[in-house]
């Protein structure tokens, strides 16, 4: 029996954390493209990206054949704090929409970082202290992965430098403040702290910014810095293993208990919590023993899913990083300053994307005023407080219940409630207050910035 047909069950402890990661590559017939250096634009090798990345990082970046990565004890000792997660059913919800449907959702707020993000915040920061490095750089939208990566150096005593979508920095002070109360330095996104960010300033005076610009950011002080090293949140092959323990618990427990899921929905912004809740489920659609109904929900404001092209790009908007093929809106796409501060990446992870591209999972847009009228709506009967970026899978959940209204159908949906919605008020007071937009870009606005797509054969 190959590695990748291992029955991930005998990768849980009895208390039913997962002892490995599980990397949905090994089972992919059509692998997703490699990283491309910007300059040769031939394949980055491990000692290039060694350079901005952990070296144990960079061997799970690139590696595509492995099924399962043992977790670290050190690791595991960390999730035992908030691991596993609850998967709850949302009756009061169903009862409200009047469906057949049987709703579930996986929650990762119950943590002090409110989010899915620690799962892989702590891992990278492990790495990082086992390398020896001083700290660590990073970028943050919303501010879940800025937290979660303050509270990971905080345990492991790393220096931490966040640098935050200015938007995000002035629509959610707190979340700013938390990630200083575990001693990271924040630093609003571009910033006259880089070149690039004076570049990207002087080209788009007054932006909001964008993740784009603040991954740029993060990677220039991390290059030019001794002893440091970049991590990311979202869209990088490893960032998608290390969220794998989503997935991994929600189909133990739904297998526990004798449930089949017929559809499986996640938010998707860079794709860490998407790719993470769907993994061992697409494992088994790869392999064919299973089928299920995979969908991801973006914003109609930055739709690299729905509207974007699948092509190489560059993964950041100071153009200092490597390209990756991804579904993209063009690396110079800077979104309208909405609320789904966590869902402004302008393109997909290149694992997404090629699962995409093969018609393995669906992918829909939502507006904004939409996701917060569900989010109210879940609220209401379910008595959590959701964040903007999971709030657009309830959006879909809710959708895809009442089509069964319709129907009659009784389908069994599964969503994941990746954070919760206290540091973003401001968000819900404009919606209250009806001063909330449903900006979405034109076909000319995109087509702008994909003229500008690199030129890669």
């Amino acid at each position: 029996m190959s590695e990748n047909k291992i029955p991930y069950k005998i990768y849980l402890e009895e208390n039913e954390i997962p002892k490995a990661w599980y990397n949905m590559r090994a089972d992919m017939k059509n692998k997703p493209a490699p990283l491309l250096n910007p300059g040769t634009l031939e394949p980055m090798k491990a000692e290039e990206l060694s350079g901005v990345f952990c070296e144990e990082l960079v061997a799970q970046e690139l590696d595509n054949d492995t099924a399962f990565f043992e977790i670290p004890e050190e690791i595991r000792e960390f999730y035992k704090m908030y691991r596993p997660s609850p998967l709850m059913r949302a009756y009061r919800l169903e009862e409200k929409l009047g469906t057949p449907a049987k709703i579930y959702y996986k929650f990762e707020g119950n943590n002090t970082s409110g989010s899915h993000k620690l799962n892989s915040a702590i891992a990278q920061a492990y790495y990082a202290k086992k390398q020896g490095l001083k700290g660590v750089t990073t970028e943050t939208g919303a501010g879940q992965w800025g937290t979660a990566l303050s509270m990971a150096c905080s345990y492991f005593d790393l220096d931490c430098k966040v640098f935050m979508v200015k938007v995000s920095y002035e629509q959610k002070p707190f979340r700013r403040e938390v990630m200083r109360t575990y001693g990271a330095s924040v630093t609003p996104s571009p910033s006259t702290e880089t070149n690039v960010g004076r570049k990207i300033l002087e080209k788009h005076p007054g932006t909001t910014g964008s993740l784009g610009c603040a991954i740029s950011e993060a990677v220039e002080v991390a290059v030019s810095s001794e002893g440091y090293r970049y991590v990311l949140g979202s869209v990088l092959n490893q960032v998608l293993l290390h969220q794998s323990v989503i997935g991994l618990e929600t189909k133990a427990a739904l297998d526990k208990y004798g449930i089949n899921a017929d559809i499986i929905i996640g938010c998707a912004g860079g794709g860490s919590n998407l790719g993470g809740l769907i993994a061992p489920f697409m494992g088994e659609k790869l392999r064919g023993e299973k089928d299920y109904r995979i969908i991801a929900v973006e914003p109609a404001s930055c739709p690299s899913f729905t509207r974007g092209t699948f092509a190489y790009d560059f993964c950041d908007t100071g153009m200092v990083c490597p390209l990756a093929k991804m579904y993209t809106l063009g690396s110079d796409f800077i979104p309208a300053p909405n609320h789904a501060g966590g869902l402004r990446y302008h393109g997909m992870s290149s694992t997404l994307s090629q699962l995409y591209a093969d018609g393995y999972m669906e992918a829909v847009s939502v507006k904004q005023t939409d996701v917060f009228e569900a989010a109210e709506k879940f609220a209401r009967t379910e008595g959590i407080l959701p964040a903007p970026e999971s709030s657009h899978a309830i959006k879909a959940a809710i959708d895809e219940a009442l089509k069964c209204k319709e129907t009659g159908e009784e389908k069994t949906i599964v969503f994941g409630l990746t954070g919760t919605g206290y540091f973003d008020m401001v968000a819900y007071e404009k919606f209250h207050d009806a001063k909330m937009s449903d900006y979405i870009p034109t076909d000319e606005d995109i087509a702008k910035t994909i003229a500008k797509l690199p030129k890669v054969e």
